[in-house]
């Protein structure tokens, strides 16, 4: 068999990762399309072979739905072939929570030892490399929403309560937050901020930015540590977006901020609120997108419990600065702190979306902004909910069936994810939603609780 390409370090010893790693076992994952975390293992011995040549997977992962139902796409799908996976020793990892094991993330390669055409991070990697030929550079970060439950009881039973965002609530869960934090961060994660959230006994942790395809990294590691972390607390943490239909839902809202060789462009420029022409038209391509990244972001069935009006989960297909209705909210951060704080936050996304397919997408949307000069609308401020007919501002998609419609008539994201991860992303997001038509949304939440 053909060698891999080799994910090791520059000085070509792969043994030089290996060795700064105390742990026997090794989990390397990926991240299908309907947002669930798979995983190989190896000992810790064999990782430096895995690095060169792979560890198999079959591609039928690629149209698994988020129930391990498998459907069959135009590319992929079924019983046949085999995929290897590379773990990038660059970014191996000691799971702090975990003793004795270490995480990679993986790309996908062919048995010849070519890039599978539908890899993910891959896809995420490649819009990167696309914005520094375009001369900009990204950085992002994603908020991470979570519910906690009582481990081992039937249904979901709260462990904790008190007022939303409230000092209560902090001292119920504060033991538990510094072991997190302090956890998070042995695992090479800054942390900004955690604090008690407004849904049933939910919180949330904000990580610092990094690279796009570094921060879709962390958010998988990050999750799997708040999993460890609460259990290991009696707990059992929840990351899916409703557990409530009548209440609010947890999201995973993406940060991002844009920069040239000349500095940042989300301020200092002449635009609204400092922004540059080329930030302005980033941004504008982003909102342009909004509809079909919903899709990628927030396709789930159980997604659009979540996206409801007047619960700050940005369904509405419009931008403003701190405008928590509107899907695209832009923060200019205090007086004196624009340079480095100003940010766009995508609020509509949320844990069932494959976080590397999101940065990618977000990348690739506002780069067709820049390509073809776009101009962002007026602002929008307020709840439209409230507006009158009159409102020319419309929702983001409201069911499943809708978003992957949108998706599919996306010439940017067709061309950007290219025809086989693109196909693969619609078979799944459609057969989710030809699957569960008929649930009702006790039943989705009752299907996806514990699956994000």
């Amino acid at each position: 068999m053909p060698t891999m390409p080799e994910r090791i370090p520059a000085d070509g010893d792969p043994t030089a990762s290996v060795e700064k790693i105390d742990a026997e076992m090794v989990a390397v994952s990926f991240v299908d399309n309907a947002g669930i975390t798979r995983v190989k293992s190896v000992p810790i011995g064999r990782l430096a072979r895995a690095a060169r040549f792979g560890i198999g997977v079959s591609p039928c992962f690629e149209t698994f739905a988020f129930d391990d139902l498998m459907t069959v796409g135009s590319y992929l799908g079924g019983p046949d072939g085999d995929l290897r996976l590379i773990p990038d020793l660059g970014a191996l990892t000691e799971i702090a929570c975990q003793p004795g094991w270490a995480w990679a993330p993986a790309e996908k390669y062919t048995q010849d030892g070519t890039r599978f055409a539908a890899c993910q991070r891959g896809f995420a990697a490649r819009q990167v490399e696309a914005a520094r030929a375009a001369g900009l550079r990204l950085s992002m970060a994603f908020e991470t929403e979570w519910a906690l439950g009582v481990a081992d009881e039937a249904g979901f039973v709260p462990a904790f309560d008190g007022p939303a965002y409230g000092m209560v609530r902090l001292g119920r869960v504060g033991e538990y937050a510094r072991t997190l934090v302090a956890t998070v961060e042995r695992q090479g994660m800054s942390v900004e901020q955690f604090h008690p959230e407004y849904a049933l006994a939910q919180v949330e942790l904000s990580i610092a930015p990094n690279d796009p395809v570094a921060a879709a990294d962390d958010a998988v590691l990050l999750r799997h540590t708040i999993r460890q972390v609460s259990a290991d607390f009696g707990w059992r943490a929840t990351l899916a977006p409703s557990i409530d239909p009548d209440g609010a839902g947890s999201g995973a809202h993406l940060h991002f901020s844009l920069h040239s060789e000349d500095g940042p462009l989300f301020a200092g420029g002449p635009g609204p609120y400092g922004m540059h022409p080329t930030g302005a038209a980033f941004l504008a391509g982003v909102l342009r997108e909004l509809p079909a990244l919903v899709a990628i972001g927030a396709g789930n069935p159980a997604s659009f419990l979540r996206l409801r009006p007047s619960r700050w989960a940005g369904i509405w297909h419009c931008w403003g600065r701190e405008a928590r209705e509107a899907a695209l909210r832009f923060v200019t951060g205090v007086r004196g702190t624009e340079d480095w704080a100003a940010n766009a936050e995508v609020k509509c996304f949320d844990a069932t979306g494959n976080p590397y397919l999101i940065v990618g997408s977000v990348i690739a949307a506002g780069l067709a902004g820049v390509a073809e000069e776009l101009t962002l609308p007026g602002e929008v401020t307020g709840d439209p909910a409230t507006f009158g007919p009159e409102s020319e501002v419309t929702r983001l998609p409201a069911d499943s069936d809708e978003a992957a419609g949108r998706l599919a008539d996306s010439t940017v994201l067709t061309a950007a994810m290219g025809p086989e991860l693109h196909d693969a992303l619609l078979t799944v997001r459609r057969a989710e939603a030809e699957r569960y038509r008929g649930a009702t949304p006790r039943e989705l939440v009752e299907l996806t609780r514990w699956r994000f």
